[in-house]
């Protein structure tokens, strides 16, 4: 074959092609064990963060097993239908689907002799999407701790919900007032009732916005649950 016809240059890329597609795709499934396995372990990290556990250079995996004891699913009337099964829930596709249909996954959780219920929420910021994780007391009603993240804040503005000093806010404040959830992120300055209320982030305001509804939103799910 002529290696300077159009016809070999067209087979051979056309070979290459074909041949870094398999490789690829070869290593994507090779893979694809490993990356889900990274996934699954840093979840846990975040629900970890949630009961103010620090996991830097220690096992998580095995911090994970030593304080979260179960991994339930709610329905709507906030009844347990399965002691397991919660942690593969995946929030965002739950929230979309009609309340009664829905799997809530509650994380239950003992922490130096003292239960702790932890619950997954799901947002939006001003970018993108907002989640994380509030941990409760055993009385359902006041937060032991919380873990925020986000998909793309601006740094140093809504980025700041990431930031552990934010965060600590809202360690002791309570989450149910006259049956509804008043726990939540006030305008910077504009806080009211501070034993539910903390200061949104100065330059902030829409992704302290979508903090406030992810939480009211998330948390009224489980209403039934606290009651």
């Amino acid at each position: 074959m002529n290696t300077n016809s159009n016809s070999y240059t067209v087979i051979y890329a056309s070979v290459m092609v074909i041949i870094v597609a398999f490789v690829l795709a070869f290593i994507s499934a090779s893979l694809k064990d490993r990356q889900q396995s990274n996934v699954e372990l840093d979840k846990k990290k975040q629900i970890l963060s949630a009961l103010n556990i620090n996991t830097k250079g220690q096992d998580a995996e095995a911090l994970y097993n030593q304080y979260v004891k179960a991994d339930q699913l709610l329905n709507a009337s906030g009844e347990v239908v399965s002691e397991q099964g919660g942690f593969d829930v995946e929030v965002k596709a739950e929230l979309a689907k009609d309340l009664q249909a829905r799997q809530l996954p509650l994380y239950v959780c003992e922490v130096d002799g003292a239960t702790k219920y932890v619950l997954p929420l799901y947002g939006a910021g001003l970018w993108g999407a907002i989640w994380g994780y509030i941990a409760l007391d055993e009385d359902k009603d006041t937060v032991y701790g919380v873990y925020f993240s986000h998909e793309s804040e601006t740094p140093g503005l809504g980025a700041e919900i990431a930031t552990r000093w934010f965060q600590d806010y809202f360690k002791g404040k309570h989450v149910m007032k006259n049956g509804a959830v008043a726990l939540g992120v006030e305008k910077n300055g504009k806080v009211t009732d501070p034993q539910y209320q903390v200061d949104g982030i100065s330059g902030g305001t829409i992704t302290s916005v979508g903090v406030d509804e992810m939480l009211k939103r998330c948390i009224s799910q489980y209403e039934q649950f606290f009651n």
